[in-house]
């Protein structure tokens, strides 16, 4: 008959904790229970660098490097077998056993006893899940509730989340366009929202999978000119925190790479309404590594940089200094530069870029919809406009952007 395993929680902060064994096992076990306040002591005769790192980095492990030896369990409350050699695993859980330590075997889980269960940590909760000793599956329905959760499917307690604020503003980063690239904070933000005041190049499947209840405001129709639509969204966010609701305001990548974040958090600080910061993935970074280009290669360059072309060269606005971008070796990677690609290509080669530099066009990146351009700093104007690119689009310029052809 199998045994069902009884699910307990340890505290073990202040006790001593036994993990022998430092390769990928002690690598994944090491930070939880350095968490949990224990005090580990590694035994083996030598050990990962990563787990070479987390004994120099976290004060609650001791190294020893050395095979283990009988004895080593001594005023253990809890111990992990984690070598590559089953004789050694059997021996160690042949001590615990005699010592009454409860012991996990990480090569033959049934021959432990105790067993480590699939678990994450969320918004306050440990969950574990133990299915039978298979662990492709607790793996897979530990994912699948933590999914839940973040997407909201699984509702809290929202007073237990700390930084959801009634009457506060969380102005979180969307990222570049697929939704699965926000941040798991932000999805969970989104999960809270009374109110949501998003931008167009915010994720769209985002507000899909928000409750019937939750009101979206779409920023992109707030009437006027840009100047005037910033203070009616900053206006909008505040009034609705001020009636007691949780809003969040949903941009696309990062809210503070050309989304006038800071602008937002300035406006609400000075309302008196509490706004949290939630980063997202830059369009900037994400749109070129998904379409098969890093913005940095070692021996390629050593730099890039993130320019926004939203006016042009010879604006008095302009606070570029493009003689200095075109003297750069580095990527440049231009964002809302389309409508003036023009002005930007030949500005670069006045500077001295060579006009033989490569470069890559990424329309609706990380989306369905994404389509890329190859083309070179002379060509990539007329080539533009040929495929008729319009915007969302971002532009890499530099070697980089001849990889992958």
């Amino acid at each position: 008959m199998t045994e069902n395993p009884y699910l307990v929680g340890l505290r073990l902060a202040g006790r001593k904790v036994v993990v022998v064994g430092a390769g990928s096992v002690a690598q994944r076990r090491l930070p939880l229970l350095v968490d949990s306040g224990a005090q580990v002591v590694v035994i083996a005769p030598s050990a990962t660098p990563a787990v070479e790192a987390l004994g120099e980095r976290k004060p609650g492990i001791t190294l020893i490097s050395r095979a283990y030896r009988d004895g080593d369990l001594a005023d253990c409350w809890y111990a992990i077998a984690a070598t590559d050699d089953p004789e050694v695993n059997a021996a160690v859980v042949a001590e615990a056993d005699r010592r009454q330590i409860f012991c996990v075997r990480a090569d033959l889980a049934v021959e432990g006893s105790a067993v480590t269960p699939a678990s994450f940590g969320y918004s306050g909760l440990s969950v574990g899940v133990l299915a039978g000793g298979e662990h492709n599956r607790s793996a897979a329905i530990r994912s699948a509730i933590r999914e839940a959760l973040q997407s909201g499917t699984i509702a809290l307690d929202v007073e237990a989340t700390s930084d959801v604020v009634r009457g506060g503003v969380a102005l979180v980063g969307g990222g570049p366009g697929d939704p699965e690239l926000i941040t798991v904070r932000g999805r969970r933000m989104l999960s809270h929202a009374d109110v949501v005041v998003a931008d167009r190049l915010a994720p769209p499947e985002l507000l899909a999978e928000l409750p019937p209840n939750v009101e979206v405001i779409d920023a992109a129709k707030i009437p006027y000119g840009r100047a005037m639509a910033q203070d009616a969204i900053n206006a909008l966010m505040i009034d609705r925190a001020k009636a007691g609701k949780f809003v969040v305001r949903l941009k696309g990548g990062d809210p503070f790479v050309f989304a006038r974040g800071y602008e937002e958090v300035a406006a609400c600080a000075e309302a008196g309404v509490p706004v949290t910061v939630v980063p997202g993935v830059t369009s900037a970074i994400a749109v070129p590594a998904l379409a098969g280009v890093p913005v940095t290669h070692r021996a390629v360059n050593h730099e890039f940089v993130v320019v926004s072309g939203h006016v042009a060269p010879d604006d008095p606005e302009s606070l570029v200094n493009w003689d200095a971008l075109a003297a750069m070796r580095g990527t440049i990677v231009l964002l809302m530069a389309i409508e003036r690609i023009e002005q930007f290509s030949a500005v670069l080669q006045k500077g001295g870029r060579p006009g033989d530099t490569p470069v890559l066009v990424v329309q609706h990146g990380t989306t369905p919809a994404q389509h890329t351009l190859r083309a070179t700093l002379a060509d990539a104007p007329e080539k533009i406009r040929a495929e008729g690119i319009r915007p969302p689009a971002i532009v890499i310029i530099g070697a980089v952007a001849g990889f992958g052809v």
